[in-house]
């Protein structure tokens, strides 16, 4: 192995605002030989999410911040090219906390990486960035176990042509309910209705979203799926219905704040309808993933379930790449690509 060499980005600076290129340290060290139980995995592709953004702050959250120079904390998918460990064997693929780095080395049991295999023959390999992978069970079971939607409700869904938006949509139709979505721009907003079957989508870039819920939403939200914060998350709280459920997945729109987060100013609405607003956080269904796998790709065998991923090439665009997420210029789950499959 101490012909490979691995280029990895570690975090230099907690970033204020929107990350820049100065709060990252771009390193290559090379890759150490294995022991007992160790395995090197090849990044392909690594997942970037807008929960990285919240990785890189200091203080007390769901999960322990990145360190300074540490590698940068990132889900993804590789290829085991070594291995002394029976678990995994080389050629396998495998999903787990890869970093944005190329090479991955470590006990194949870590539990912080948490490697499984996955298989090309039952998705392509970018689809267990998507749907199949963190991003899609966040949606699944922030859904269905916390939103508890029933056949015939409402549900909106914001960022819905994002990653886990596109996946909470579907999962909403294939139980019965009326699904809208709230995107930025026509193209996306075609795409969620036309591709992925929502009933409607309303266009925040260019009307009202109070206004494109009275239209789409004529008899009020009974299930709402948050992944922005801020306004569009304080408007559709004034037309939620008696008894309703609001899933906070994410604030997108708060990140990269230098300011304090902006709370929901219309939560009274919660009491006057006796509603409920609760957090997801993935990790905790983790024994869970497989029956979330097992439905989601029949529904996709089946020509019911789509999804569309956004692949950027080169670990180098890491920096760039990731403020896509910020800056509305994805379209779909966005992958960085390290190494060809």
């Amino acid at each position: 192995m101490s012909t490979l060499s691995n280029q990895q980005y570690r975090l230099a600076a907690r970033p204020v605002g929107n990350p820049k290129h100065s709060d990252w340290n771009f390193t290559t060290e090379t890759v150490r030989d294995i022991t007992d139980g160790e395995i090197v995995v090849q990044t392909i592709y690594i997942s970037l999410d807008p929960a990285m953004r919240g990785w890189m702050n200091e203080g007390k959250s769901y999960i322990r911040p990145v360190a300074i120079n540490e590698v940068m904390r990132a889900g993804g998918i590789g290829k085991v090219v070594a291995s002394k460990s029976p678990k995994f064997a080389v050629g396998d693929y495998v999903s787990g906390g890869t970093g944005v780095q190329q090479y991955w080395v470590g006990a194949a049991d870590d539990k912080t990486a948490g490697f499984y295999k996955v298989s090309p023959k039952l998705a392509p390999l970018p689809k267990f960035m998507n749907a199949l992978g963190m991003p899609g069970m966040t949606a699944y079971f922030g859904l269905l176990d916390v939103g508890q939607p029933k056949a015939g409700e409402t549900v909106v869904v914001s960022g819905a042509a994002g990653a886990v938006g596109q996946t909470v949509g579907q999962v909403a139709k294939q139980k019965g309910c009326r699904v809208v979505g709230i995107a930025g721009g026509k193209d996306k907003c075609d795409f969620v209705v036309n591709e992925l079957g929502f009933d409607a989508c309303i266009d925040y870039k260019s009307g009202s979203v109070k206004d494109g819920l009275k239209e789409h939403c004529p008899n009020g939200v009974d299930v709402y799926f948050d992944n922005v914060g801020g306004d569009i998350l304080d408007t559709v709280l004034t037309r939620i219905n008696l008894k309703a459920r609001i899933i906070i997945c994410g604030a997108i729109s708060q990140y990269n704040n230098t300011t304090p987060v902006k709370g929901p100013a219309n939560y009274l609405s919660l009491l006057v309808n006796r509603a409920r607003m609760e957090g997801i956080v993935v990790f905790d269904y983790a024994a869970r993933y497989g029956d979330a796998v097992t439905e989601m790709s029949k529904w996709m065998a089946e020509g019911k379930f789509h999804t569309r991923e956004d692949i950027v090439k080169g670990l180098e665009t890491f920096p760039d790449t990731l403020m896509m997420l910020f800056e509305g210029k994805n379209f779909g789950k966005l992958i960085l690509q390290v190494s060809e499959e």
